[in-house]
């Protein structure tokens, strides 16, 4: 399947290691987004690792699961690839 996540989380240090760790899972395509073709088992995986790092009450991480008919169906406007600059994991 194909899986988009993104996320809106309130602390710069939570929001740093969630994105650390979503990169050991799928694409980093925007700033809070990521997206990729996905296992089932690793999706549980993901999600598991999420509700561990983020703040039940203060942030929010969406995940999409995309059908087959869907992917092609996105539509991308613009340059549509992320440059994974060395300083996204910094967040001041």
């Amino acid at each position: 399947m194909y899986v988009v996540v993104c996320y809106d989380v309130v602390s710069n240090r939570r929001r740093a290691r969630l994105l650390k760790r979503l990169k050991g899972f799928l694409p980093h395509v925007q700033k809070s987004v990521f997206e990729g073709p996905m296992t089932e088992p690793r999706v549980v995986e993901m999600r598991e690792m999420i509700q561990c790092e983020v703040d039940m009450a203060e942030d929010t991480v969406r995940v999409y699961r995309l059908c087959e008919r869907c992917v092609p169906a996105t539509e991308v406007i613009g340059l549509g690839l992320y440059v994974d600059r060395s300083d996204d994991d910094e967040i001041v």
